[in-house]
């Protein structure tokens, strides 16, 4: 069972923790999932113009850019000692909707907060602008838009959720490379997927951010990969950012606590 962000949010009747899984095996690099995250939630262009980074002209997440299909190419020799060529790995990133997600530790305003269904959406009209969220986030997915100084990121169509539709991006999708459902049912279903690709002779294919005790408690969007994490720009163990927080407020307790008391000790030696 993945853990309960919603409950532990305040909703003790809510409906079951839904996510994506991405497998990255049957993506065809399309960028359906970006044109209809953009046309569904009014997301502005962020260039056409060429990267330098193959057929990527989005190159990563942003506030402009929710859904991002990363193009990675690799000579076949290095994968397999086979013939001179090309492999392509291709993969639609997205916000991780963590369980222990740091961008809602920070956020002085509660613009961020958590849904009922377990992810974690930004409200506009709540936003200050103060950027505190951008480097919380271990996966640099969520970024302040320059039009309206506001942070922004994917809400994974909360609004499409709430009326009982999936997600644009998994819609769109042609070949189901984006899967949307209840996350319990979607790492089943992903634990299979891989051990298929292991039978067929897949043996690098792996799943990333599956995990309930990793060092963000679980993703709400966990990705079956065919290579290590890094080779698609994904941390390889990422880790909440404020989860040292209390100790580190402890510390300044404490300081404090030992800075006032010589005060009060000198202000008595002077009164001598």
């Amino acid at each position: 069972m993945s853990p309960d962000p919603a409950g532990l949010a305040g909703y003790p009747d809510h409906p079951a923790r839904m996510g994506f899984f991405t497998d990255t095996s049957v993506c065809i690099g399309c960028k359906a999932c970006e044109v209809a995250c953009k046309e569904w939630n009014a997301v502005p262009e962020d260039g056409l113009s060429l990267s330098g980074m193959s057929y990527d002209n989005t190159v990563g997440l942003g506030a402009s850019t929710w859904r991002h299909v990363a193009f990675i190419e690799q000579p076949v020799s290095a994968v397999d000692g086979g013939a001179e060529g090309v492999r392509w790995l291709m993969a639609s990133d997205v916000c991780k909707h963590c369980t222990e997600a740091a961008c809602l530790d920070v956020c002085p305003t509660g613009a961020l907060f958590r849904t009922e269904f377990g992810t974690v959406v930004v409200q506009d009209d709540v936003c200050n602008g103060c950027g505190y969220c951008v480097p919380a986030c271990p996966f640099g997915v969520i970024a302040r838009r320059e039009e309206d100084g506001q942070a922004h990121k994917c809400t994974l169509c909360y609004d499409r959720l709430g009326a009982g539709m999936e997600p644009a991006c998994a819609k769109a999708c042609p070949t189901d490379s984006i899967q949307f459902g209840p996350l319990d049912e979607l790492r089943e279903r992903a634990r299979l997927r891989v051990q298929d690709l292991h039978a067929a002779g897949q043996d690098q294919a792996r799943l990333y951010l599956n995990d309930p005790d990793d060092g963000i408690g679980g993703a709400g969007a966990f990705f079956l990969l065919l290579d290590e994490p890094e080779v698609y720009g994904l941390p390889p163990a990422p880790v909440v950012t404020t989860r040292d927080l209390p100790g580190m407020w402890r510390h300044v307790a404490l300081a404090a606590a030992g800075l006032a008391a010589t005060a009060v000790a000198l202000g008595l030696g002077r009164r001598k």
